[in-house]
């Protein structure tokens, strides 16, 4: 069913509210995300200028931003883990281990994508 609700401007700028609120209580809350978002402020700058042509520099600077985007989602998980569950359960337990592996996963894409395009050029 359709919704009924207006679109516009309006709403689309109040999803922008909602989006930097998150990013804002992620940032304050989670240091993991604090250490990738400094991570990122120097590897996504430094992705740009050593990419050769416009696939490496897109391949460089486009897993840091899934790290970010996945520790997000591995934080909202979570939180909504500790608010429904607060004792250890071992189901709960599974969902935050495997949130956390989706955020390691992507960190070692990222080393794999900079080791594959950097060493080669840099060995020969």
């Amino acid at each position: 069913m359709a919704s009924k609700v207006r679109r516009g401007p309006r709403q689309i700028y109040a999803a922008f509210q909602w989006s930097m609120k998150g990013l804002s209580a992620c940032f304050r809350h989670e240091a993991s995300f604090r250490l990738e978002v400094f991570l990122a402020l120097v590897v996504v700058p430094l992705g740009l200028w050593v990419g050769h042509g416009p696939i490496e520099k897109i391949v460089l600077i486009t897993f840091p931003m899934l790290v970010l985007s996945a520790e997000l989602l591995n934080s909202a998980i979570e939180a909504v883990v500790d608010k429904v569950s607060p004792e250890f359960h071992e189901l709960a337990g599974r969902a935050k281990d495997m949130g956390s592996a989706a955020v390691f996963l992507l960190l070692v894409m990222v080393v794999a994508s900079w080791a594959l395009i950097l060493i080669p050029r840099y060995l020969s």
